[in-house]
């Protein structure tokens, strides 16, 4: 191939990949790490393939890429005291039940939708789509019961996608069509062994958690509809907000649900990219953590509880009981502890950090068992890395989390309110030295991975298809457009009843008519009958 000919394939190529790259606008501000996590996750994959995205958010991503371009809105100090004051108190209580807990959560997740609404209002944010110099091709929404936030596509023109850090549930009816699955599809508080039915009081407990699931989300409907008017009400070119949602092109949920269950009815529009914030190939670990692991002669405990359960919300005694557990054990133990100037004590065997690359450090073989809360990340990091667990769920979701994982064998389970040294040695042990936990979340790893392209790859073509196709509303169920009348059915059973009730009513009348001439004729008969009898006489 001539030199001319080189240089007019390579500039070719550059023309396409130009006109390939769009210009994304990712609204991730809910402040909450672990969703950011997943949602910069998939961004990066975005920005690494040639697309140029803004990102909006409240809190400093550990991603960077050139590509992405950061619209960074920090939480106030007074809002940061708010959340940590909220977190304090959820740690504190008794979250088991999931219906109370919900509700008892309500004014914490205020603060977190109070902040979304707010980071609209910034001139940053509303310069976007008033300074018509700005281009934008897509708008990524972070969901987290924000749906309000779904206007500012409107505002640009351009069709959504959501990218999500939960997995599909009813939450998600109003985007993409409620089909009635209650019957055998488990809410997260309703734990089933995977390829089972649900026992009668399954089914029961379902039933009452999902009319719980709607009371709540018919109050965080009223919160979105007064949030949207408030931004965007003055505007009569902006749709209704009940209509916001025929505007979502599909969902990226953090789920694999051929792997992890439950199997559902689902929808195009359904995206499942379970595992999406772990790397393909492990970065090289700090040296400080790379060093400790290496000399793991009887390997490590990974102990994390999350961004949101930090050490200082803990009480003294749970602590001093975990330390007097932890720093007994012939394994190493990396603690995630945010304070390095107040440890919880000082031991060979134990090394804490404010902050650790958790995939990193799951990937690497000397890791034998992971510590915890059971948030949906953690489990999933765990889980393709093939390392068994202890959970110390503490609220949202992580108790359900805790109880689907013991039920599917791949660790135990233990609540860290009530945390005492001998259950929580005892627990331990046993994972460590029970192979079984092992050899069926390894197991459980290999099928987890098995997928016709991975969930980094999953996004990209997906984002790309809805790129090509204009929104791609053909992958959107009908339901969608649908009122709830139409979508039931309703108004074809109002009509068959109303035939039914006309074809009752005629019945009824021809009834009575024939049963009036026969009774009148039998009367006639009798009186022919009777004059027979005296004529005879």
């Amino acid at each position: 191939m001539s030199p001319q000919t080189l240089l007019l394939t390579f500039l070719g190529a550059l023309l396409i990949n130009g006109s390939q790259s769009a210009n994304i606008l990712a609204v991730f501000s809910c402040p909450v790490p672990s969703h950011l996590i997943v949602e910069m996750s998939m961004a990066k994959v975005l920005a690494e393939n040639g697309h140029n995205v803004t990102v909006i958010t409240t809190i400093k991503p550990h991603v960077s890429h050139k590509n992405i371009n950061l619209i960074y809105i920090p939480l106030t100090k007074e809002e940061q005291q708010l959340q940590n004051s909220g977190l304090a108190n959820m740690v504190e209580r008794d979250n088991s039940n999931m219906i109370t807990a919900i509700f008892r959560m309500r004014k914490e997740l205020s603060l977190i939708f109070n902040k979304n609404r707010d980071v609209m209002k910034d001139p940053r944010i509303q310069d976007l789509y008033e300074n018509k110099d700005n281009k934008f091709d897509l708008v990524m929404l972070g969901y987290f019961l924000n749906s309000f936030q779904l206007g500012i596509a409107q505002k640009l023109k351009v069709p959504v996608v959501i990218a999500t850090s939960m997995f599909q549930s009813e939450i998600f009816d109003v985007m993409l069509g409620n089909i009635q699955a209650q019957a055998y599809v488990p809410t997260v508080s309703v734990s089933v062994e995977k390829g089972r039915a649900m026992t009668f009081a399954q089914r029961l407990s379902n039933l009452i958690t999902l009319g719980a699931f709607k009371s709540y989300m018919y109050l965080t409907e009223k919160d979105n509809l007064e949030a949207y008017n408030e931004l965007y009400g003055n505007d009569p070119a902006m749709p209704k907000y009940e209509d916001l949602n025929k505007n979502v092109s599909l969902i990226f949920f953090n789920s694999h649900a051929l792997s992890e269950g439950p199997i559902r009815p689902s929808f195009p529009g359904a995206i499942e990219v379970g595992g999406i914030q772990i790397k393909e190939k492990p970065d090289p670990l700090p040296k400080e953590i790379d060093n400790f692991l290496r000399n793991a002669t009887d390997g490590a405990i990974l102990l994390s509880l999350g961004s949101n359960v930090k050490g200082a919300f803990l009480k003294a005694d749970i602590v001093q009981n975990m330390f007097n557990v932890l720093s007994k054990l012939k394994q190493r133990v990396i603690w995630k502890w945010e304070n390095l100037e107040k440890t919880p004590g000082k031991s060979d065997n134990i090394l804490y950090s404010k902050w650790l690359p958790q995939d990193d450090i799951l990937a690497h073989p000397k890791i034998r068992l992971f510590i915890n809360h059971a948030g949906r990340g953690g489990i999933t990091e765990s889980q393709f890395h093939g390392k068994p667990m202890l959970s110390l769920p503490v609220f949202g979701d992580q108790p359900a989390n805790a109880e689907k994982m013991v039920k599917d064998g791949f660790g135990l389970s233990m609540s860290l309110l009530t945390l005492e040294e001998q259950p929580f040695h005892d627990k331990i042990i046993e994972v460590l030295e029970n192979p079984e936990y092992t050899q069926k979340v390894k197991a459980f790893s290999k099928l987890f991975r098995d997928r016709p392209m991975t969930a980094r790859q999953s996004v990209l073509y997906w984002t790309e298809y809805v790129l090509r196709h204009h929104g791609a509303p053909h992958l959107q169920s009908p339901l969608v457009h649908m009122s709830f009348i139409a979508a039931n059915n309703l108004d074809v059973y109002a009509l068959l009843f109303s035939f039914l009730i006309i074809i009752l009513l005629i019945s009824k009348v021809v009834i009575k008519s024939l049963y009036r001439k026969l009774t009148g004729n039998t009367k006639k008969e009798k009186n022919v009958g009777k004059a027979k009898k005296l004529k005879t006489k």
